[in-house]
């Protein structure tokens, strides 16, 4: 595999190996790029804003539209790809693969609605017969710094707003996960895009991370990742605009009035999905204690039926984690937690880098597998009074991404809404659920902006006035 810089297909003699988390094997390799690279291609990206501004909002809707036919194309060698690097089931790879289509219909179908609105001059004194108008205009050159977990959608997520906005884009893929998001490169490429508005460059994040951040031609940050990277990369970033979606413990509330069928299948799905390596994977769960005992026993009840093991198998519903080490320090936060007093319900065995889905019950709330984030195939459920007593503990964290409750009590779903201090709150849902083009983001430790086509498309353009003298 190559990188992208100055809109040629580049490679370097020292090479970072691409490595299956399943079984150990190297995929590919990708170039090692430093210092020089980083220049190169933030140099490049300029000169790639400057063609993006000429563009206009049909040209851009159609390069986006031929990237998300591309895409539609190459969909199961791209959802190959990302099993075999990230380690995510097969359905999974697929499932994001059809995600990130959506992402760039969404992105093309915004790229016709950005729009000002008039201001009325002559509502302050001195302001009679003057015609004030405001408009969008592009933020010129987006560094966008992807994760692992979900490779091609998040990337996504960053250039396709982008591109829609009339900005040019410098793609970091993560270092242990690039070889689809080069894929998704000469898809975008291929669609039309002029040569020098997508730069996408391979390497260590140490190495060159803070160099991406902290050089002035980038106007904007959007990154994906842990709440300690982000708060280096900001401490670099300097005076541009910033996207950060950070970490989570993303908790889900379970009242005695709730169809505990349908909250036992969700949390389920949301806290095992991509062994729990999603950022809003549901990680804490508050049960009234009425019905505490069944919701255990149903959680547990559906997790001892996964089925663990190679994600390339169809039948395959929890891969491995994204490596050995990932997995060991998991292992040892559960064992932590143990030591502690809480209780092992189910799972909790490791071969290799593969943990097998773990519930864990009555839990102190001063754990790592409570108050930091797991990202891990793990789940803690825990005991509350009352309505009262659950949102204080989902709101004792530094992080607030999303957050859910089950009941059929309307004023207690609206009381969640109101007081549980996160970015989205679903009601009879897990936290787990997105769709693209909602706002997605969080507070507090979670990060800054909000991610969703409309929304991203607003983040990434700045607003200008525009007044006339009549």
């Amino acid at each position: 595999m190559e990188m992208l810089l100055g809109g040629k297909w580049v490679g370097k003699d020292e090479t970072i190996p691409v490595t299956n988390p399943f079984n150990e094997e190297i995929i590919d390799q990708v170039p090692r790029s430093d210092l020089q690279d980083v220049d190169h291609a933030m140099a490049s990206a300029v000169r790639g804003a400057e063609q993006m501004a000429k563009l206009s909002a049909q040209e851009r809707y159609q390069i986006l539209q031929r990237a998300a036919e591309g895409i539609t194309a190459q969909a199961e060698e791209l959802a190959q790809t990302m099993t075999q690097e990230v380690g995510k089931t097969i359905r999974e790879a697929r499932g994001e693969v059809s995600r990130t289509i959506q992402t760039f219909t969404f992105a093309a179908e915004e790229a016709k609605r950005i729009y000002g609105e008039s201001v009325p001059m002559d509502a302050a004194p001195g302001g009679e017969n003057k015609l004030g108008f405001t408009i969008r205009v592009p933020v010129g050159v987006v560094v966008a710094i992807t994760p692992f977990n979900f490779p091609v959608n998040l990337a996504a997520h960053k250039v396709a707003p982008a591109l829609a906005a009339g900005n040019s884009v410098v793609l970091k893929p993560a270092t242990d996960t690039p070889l689809a998001d080069v894929m998704l490169g000469r898809i975008i490429l291929e669609a039309g895009l002029p040569n020098e508005a997508l730069n996408l460059i391979t390497g260590y994040g140490g190495e060159i991370g803070d160099a991406l951040v902290a050089d002035d031609r980038g106007r904007m940050i959007s990154f994906t990742g842990s709440l300690e990277v982000g708060k280096r990369l900001m401490a670099h970033a300097g005076l541009k605009k910033a996207t950060l979606e950070l970490g989570s413990n993303s908790a889900v509330i379970v009242m005695e009035d709730a169809d505990l069928e349908r909250a036992a299948d969700r949390i389920t799905a949301g806290a095992f999905a991509l062994a729990g390596q999603v950022c809003i994977s549901v990680q804490r769960v508050y049960v009234h204690r009425e019905v505490f005992e069944d919701v255990v026993r149903e959680v547990a009840s559906r997790t001892e039926k996964l089925r663990v093991g190679n994600p390339l198998e169809d039948s395959t519903q929890v891969g491995p984690m994204i490596s050995i080490s990932a997995a060991e320090r998991a292992e040892s936060w559960i064992q932590e937690a143990l030591d502690r007093g809480g209780e092992r319900v189910c799972g909790g065995q490791r071969e290799g880098s593969l943990l097998w889905p773990t519930v864990l019950q009555n839990v102190p709330g001063d754990c790592r597998v409570c108050c930091e984030e797991a990202f891990a195939p793990l789940v803690v459920i825990n005991a509350v009074d009352d309505l009262d007593h659950a949102i204080t503990l989902v709101n004792d964290s530094q992080y607030g991404l999303q957050g859910g409750i089950f009941t059929k009590d309307l004023a207690a779903a609206l009381e969640a809404a109101k007081r549980i201090q996160v970015g989205g709150v679903m009601i009879n849902e897990v936290p787990t659920f997105r769709v693209d083009h909602m706002p997605y983001g969080g507070v507090k430790g979670s990060g800054l902006g909000r991610e969703g086509l409309k929304y991203a498309v607003e983040e990434m353009t700045e607003i200008r006035l525009v007044c006339f003298q009549t």
